[in-house]
């Protein structure tokens, strides 16, 4: 890891920017993220955790996007497009749901209050704000093209998935392309505009962001979706049929979230294939996303190793098989290409030795969760005093309950154990969970925002197989004034950052 913030002692916050406060139905890169990031100073915090910030797909999921490169438009702050000019202040009036996203009526208000910046944008934009787009839309095509022309499509030929699009189109026929490009470029420029809006808005708030002293870490998830951008221009890196169908999906066997294991549906990769470019796509995705984030968490590491492959027309992920991934052949390519890699493995399941061996290769810190702590004995790799410092702690991730969710629904036996080891009777165990993970040698401590704020299992992010998650946001009527100076006592007096705002 060549940043040398990378190597030393940091603690940090996980939020998904769609949880953060503001008027427009659903957190975004406005005004709040700012405020936010003044928080996490205020703390003593040297880290911001995302969720991944791509487009969400089905079930309003980050981890099923329609593009590993491009942004999520319902990120793309409108204050700044109303600031300059291209959209009217009163379009964005209107009374959402603070506590809750309602992606179903959010999503196309905010799409249309877009297009409307984009007419504004070709009405009033100035020669030099025309020549920024054109430049970045040139500097970006190599993932651009095939996205804004999908998305066009996708609009198009709604709700059928690309399989079902007119065989030219559906096989990448070049002609029929070419027509494609043609007959619907003003909707490709209106998703050139969109993603260029939020790469301009979200690097501004990766650059206060480090003027602030906090660093941003990205979430990269293993898989994309069948239905992207990203399957659609390369099906012959994934497991299809000749319809361009997955023949087999990916998913997890059962284990501590689902008694059935997690049948996640998406394609599987042809690893064979990608090697043969020496995994030109790998490299190509984390690239982007090193250019978005400072350091990056790949989800379900394991499958580098070996993954689950479940058939396609499996109800759930009991009927599957292991099979095996690209190992360190990969990672081999990725460094060659990119250099050193600041990536946390999530490392988190079942895990075997060869999966230790290939993150002990790689050198990259693995995950520990404190709430998989107590249910066996001392020797639960997942106890504070079994880490090795190079390591990631959380005391819950994206995918857990609330800490003091957590610590209500837990089997009586945990919860026992859990009051010995971090020496409470319930009353602020997630304060009890933050301590244990600071003071822990893992050399990254982060947690949920929601385990700070003390809040119960009603404001969990995710419930692995269930719908309707991903909607949780918070109000700064509950971060009270103390949160932050006692953040950041327990930061400072871990040895993390921030040793000048301890106050005694």
């Amino acid at each position: 890891m060549a940043d040398s913030w990378m190597v030393q002692r940091a603690a940090g916050v996980v939020l998904h920017p769609t949880s953060l406060p503001g008027p427009h139905g659903v957190g975004d890169l406005g005004p709040n993220a700012y405020f936010f990031i003044d928080w996490l100073h205020s703390a003593g915090q040297a880290l911001w955790q995302t969720l991944p910030l791509g487009p969400v797909g089905s079930g309003d999921s980050p981890y099923m996007g329609s593009s590993a490169f491009a942004g999520n438009p319902l990120l793309v702050a409108l204050e700044p497009l109303v600031q300059r000019g291209w959209l009217a202040g009163s379009s964005v009036a209107a009374d959402w749901d603070s506590a809750r996203v309602d992606y179903a009526a959010v999503t196309p208000w905010r799409m249309q209050r877009l297009r409307e910046a984009f007419a504004g944008f070709e009405q009033q934009a100035t020669v030099e704000e025309r020549a920024e787009l054109t430049a970045w839309v040139l500097s970006e095509q190599a993932w651009l093209l095939d996205y804004t022309l999908f998305m066009a499509l996708d609009q198009a030929h709604s709700p059928a998935l690309w399989p079902d699009w007119p065989p030219a189109l559906a096989q990448r026929d070049s002609a029929a392309l070419a027509m494609a490009r043609a007959s619907h470029a003003q909707e490709i420029a209106f998703w050139c505009f969109v993603q260029w809006q939020f790469e301009l808005q979200w690097q501004a708030v990766k650059s206060y962001a480090h003027s602030k002293g906090v660093r941003l870490v990205g979430d990269l998830p293993i898989f994309v979706a069948h239905h992207s951008a990203d399957c659609w221009a390369r099906p012959d890196l994934y497991l299809l049929d000749a319809s361009g169908r997955p023949r087999v999906v990916a998913g997890v066997p059962p284990d501590f979230f689902s008694n059935t294991g997690q049948r996640w549906g998406n394609p599987l990769y042809n690893w064979d294939a990608m090697a043969q470019d020496g995994y030109r796509w790998w490299i190509e995705r984390v690239r982007r996303q090193l250019h978005l984030a400072d350091l990056v968490r790949i989800d379900h590491f394991r499958g580098f190793v070996d993954y689950w492959e479940i058939p396609a027309d499996e109800p759930t992920a009991i009927k599957g098989g292991w099979r095996l991934g690209p190992g360190m052949a990969l990672f081999d390519a990725l460094e060659h290409a990119l250099g050193d890699l600041p990536i946390i493995a999530e490392d988190l399941g079942i895990i075997t030795a060869e999966v230790n061996a290939l993150r002990e290769r790689t050198g990259f810190p693995g995950m520990r969760v404190l709430q998989f702590a107590f249910s066996g004995d001392a020797g639960n790799a997942f106890l504070p005093h079994n880490f090795e410092p190079n390591t990631v702690v959380y005391t819950g991730t994206h995918d857990n309950d609330t800490a003091p969710g957590w610590w209500a629904n837990c089997s009586a036996y945990e919860r026992a154990f859990a009051a010995h080891y971090l020496g409470v009777d319930g009353h602020e165990a997630h304060w009890a969970m933050v301590r244990a993970a600071s003071f822990s040698v893992a050399r990254l401590s982060l947690c949920q925002f929601q385990d700070v704020l003390g809040l119960g299992s009603p404001h969990r992010m995710n419930t692995p197989g269930t719908l309707g998650c991903w909607t949780w946001r918070f109000s700064w009527d509950w971060v009270g004034p103390d949160l932050a100076q006692r953040l950041a006592n327990i930061t400072a007096a871990s040895g993390r950052t921030g040793f000048n705002r301890l106050k005694l």
